[in-house]
């Protein structure tokens, strides 16, 4: 039997030879990682070439892993793609980092990811002016989708008369736009309100203040929407407050709010403080009157939900209250009829009895009451 079974073995060890060398164990990484500002206030342009050699690959798959951040932040936003070149904001106040490396996978490596060292980068602007002219507290609000409002703060040592401008950009403008419409105090330049910003929707934005070294990307857009309209409140038949509204209107989608819903009922003397009731997307709710109260108040705001915005700010409240008869108030209501009836009957029944008290004709009328 031992004879047969002898060709077995180096078989065996030539085609484990053969799988072990068609799998590389590791593949270069890319190859001149460079990161340029093509002066779009914060949309830098990173791009790289090819690891050497990488035609040999030509039944695996070559990709790459494409990862950035602005120091300082935690996590880095990743991204895979078997491009070479790639346009990504970054906050320029900050030093923009980025690494990179080589994905291989497929048949020469028997179907397993292969990955390469990682190669890195960073891009910085040089400062200009003085640090201590840089603008405070800068925060821009989308308001109704209608219009963009920023404002900010002069800085702490910044020289008298100094004129911030804003710029802003974002896919699809050749170069960054200056704002027309400046707010000012005292003749200093202390806010923007951008219009017409529909093509922006859903896209990055960067926005820069000039005059100080200020720059800020937002993605998606703040958003501050109006006050829902329309606060109807009523009674059920099962005495609770059914509650309705309808969305600010304007150009902001209804599916992209949500909405807060508060009550506030009057237990006596003193009115109860705000309680929460719900946070919905719906523009309807019942509510049940646990205390039975005389007067109940609701009030309604809504915002722009994590669907539509990163962040959204509430809107201002819109109110309404209904008032609702007590138990004692309904059945007093209920006696006074009853009260009036009884009244007048026993009225009527006095008028009659007097009348049949009349002396007969012809006998003196001391007194008598007219029927």
């Amino acid at each position: 039997m031992a004879p047969w079974r002898l060709p077995v073995l180096p078989v065996a060890l030539v085609w484990g030879w053969v799988l072990a060398s068609s799998s590389p164990t590791t593949v270069a990484p890319p190859r001149d990682l460079q990161i340029t500002d093509p002066g779009l206030l914060g949309s830098l342009d990173v791009e790289w070439k090819p690891p050497p050699h990488v035609q040999t690959f030509n039944e695996c798959t070559v990709k790459y892993k494409f990862e950035y951040r602005n120091s300082g932040d935690r996590d880095w936003k990743v991204i895979f793609t078997r491009k070479l070149k790639f346009r990504v904001g970054f906050d320029l106040s900050r030093t923009a980092e980025v690494r990179l490396q080589t994905l291989l996978k497929g048949w020469c490596t028997d179907d397993v990811e292969v990955q390469s060292d990682w190669i890195y980068a960073t891009f910085q602007v040089p400062p200009q002016g003085k640090l201590e002219s840089e603008v405070q507290n800068f925060h821009c609000i989308y308001h109704d989708w209608e219009y963009l409002k920023c404002s900010w703060q002069p800085g702490l040592l910044a020289p008298h008369g100094v004129h911030y401008g804003l710029y802003y950009w974002y896919e699809g403008l050749d170069h960054a736009v200056q704002c027309d419409h400046y707010i000012q105090d005292r003749g200093v330049n202390v806010g923007c309100v951008l219009r017409n910003l529909s093509q922006a929707e859903y896209q990055d934005l960067s926005i820069c203040t000039s005059g100080s070294i200020t720059s800020s990307l937002f993605s998606p857009l703040l958003a501050k929407p109006s006050a829902p309209k329309q606060l109807v409140v009523s009674m059920s038949a099962a005495e609770e407050l059914l509650v309705a509204w309808s969305p600010p209107g304007g150009r902001m989608p209804p599916h992209c709010l949500e909405y807060e819903v508060q009550v506030a009922e009057d237990v006596g003397e003193a009115t109860a403080a705000w309680a929460f009731v719900s946070t919905q997307m719906e523009t309807a709710l019942t509510i049940s009157r646990a205390n039975q109260s005389h007067v109940s108040c609701v009030r309604v705001r809504g915002r722009t939900n994590i669907f539509c915005a990163d962040q959204g700010f509430w809107s201002e409240w819109t109110q309404d209250c209904f008032s609702v008869s007590r138990k004692e108030d309904k059945q007093l209501f209920i006696l006074i009829p009853v009260i009036l009836s009884l009244s007048i009957s026993l009225t009527v029944f006095m008028l009659i009895g007097q009348c049949k008290k009349r002396p007969p004709a012809g006998k003196p009328l001391h007194a008598s009451v007219g029927c």
